[in-house]
């Protein structure tokens, strides 16, 4: 046998197609492929490449990015033991399992549907994160990024690849220009991939809130999100036969103080329905706590007067909308049960 003379390892059958085409050299070795053969083949002019470290291509000719995606997993996750290779599952009996390997930053956000993103072949690099513990450096076009925990991952095309918010805050990590960053937090909002609240709550972990642009971009994502949450309260109140409430007002009593703004309110009724798209904010635990006591009191004062308060959230008007829909038509009905509520004045805000 030559080195130009392409080497079949023992059955695959159990691997799918990729799997077949891109395999450590310890799995090369477990079918059967003796080590000195993995580097005949592999020497320049040969029918096989070192894609990474330990990770070796077998069809001629340069890398798909599928191939490139599951390479740098490949060379990412770690063996069950030394020199044996991951197993399939009983569910996923043709997908390897990659342990403490999952996919982010710009890659997993192209995995996940962005447009916005640049196509997988033309990324320089792909961001793989992994356990801070690991010894593994990156190499080539694969960027090791070190995280006290894994994000629990999603499966996308067979891939372990972080939840948008992640990968979301490890890509803008990299970029430094505004409207990039802009782009990316807009996208994921308007196209439905995650709530503002969610990427809010990762870039204030990864310490990103720190940075100008980071800023600017997050004022116009919690603006996209606040606009986006009162258009499904709109559809809301229309798809589920709600009675027509006054849009956006403020209460306050005849000649007192300002009882607070409201998204939708039914004067008959006495209820109030308010958006809460407050986004995690930087400060500590006992602020967030001070500002629920805020919110508590002011529940408490308007229910003394007769009003209802019903919050809502944006993720719960996108996840659950007949529930929600249910919860307002339930406090309209029990209006009927209450006393009178006190006279306010109604304003547009």
């Amino acid at each position: 046998m030559t080195h130009n003379t392409p080497l079949s390892p023992r059955p695959l059958r159990h691997l799918s197609d990729v799997h077949r085409r891109v395999l450590t050299t310890a799995q090369l070795r477990s079918h059967g492929v003796p080590a000195t053969e993995i580097a005949e083949q592999c020497r320049p002019g040969g029918p096989w490449r070192q894609l990474l470290p330990g990770v070796v291509l077998l069809p001629p000719g340069p890398p798909t990015s599928e191939e490139r995606l599951h390479g740098a997993l490949l060379f990412s996750a770690r063996e069950p033991a030394p020199g044996v290779p991951a197993q399939p599952t009983p569910h996923s009996p043709h997908r390897p399992v990659y342990t403490d390997a999952v996919i982010t930053g710009l890659a997993a956000l192209t995995l996940h549907g962005f447009s916005g993103t640049p196509s997988l072949l033309s990324l320089d690099h792909v961001d793989v994160l992994v356990p801070r513990m690991r010894r593994l450096r990156s190499t080539s076009y694969v960027r090791v990024l070190r995280t006290p925990a894994l994000p629990a991952p999603e499966q996308v095309t067979g891939l372990p690849v972080a939840p948008v918010p992640r990968a979301l805050a490890d890509a803008v990590a990299d970029l430094t220009e505004a409207e990039a960053v802009r782009r990316l937090l807009t996208e994921a909002v308007r196209g439905g991939h995650c709530e503002p609240a969610a990427v809010v709550r990762e870039l204030t972990q990864a310490k990103l809130l720190s940075r100008p642009h980071v800023v600017d971009a997050v004022e116009s994502l919690v603006a996209e999100g606040r606009a986006i949450a009162e258009d499904r309260l709109y559809r809301m109140v229309h798809e589920y036969g709600l009675p027509a409430p006054v849009w956006n007002v403020d209460l306050r009593l005849p000649g007192g103080p300002h009882l607070g703004g409201f998204d939708a309110y039914w004067p008959e009724q006495a209820v109030a329905v308010e958006l809460d798209t407050r986004a995690p904010r930087q400060g500590h635990r006992k602020d967030d706590d001070a500002l629920w006591s805020e919110y508590a009191r002011k529940r408490e004062h308007l229910e003394r007067l007769g009003i209802t308060v019903v919050y809502l959230t944006p993720k719960k008007l996108h996840s659950a909308m007949e529930q929600q829909a249910a919860v307002v038509r339930t406090a309209l009905m029990a209006a009927g049960d209450r006393d009178p509520a006190a006279y306010v004045v109604v304003l547009p805000r």
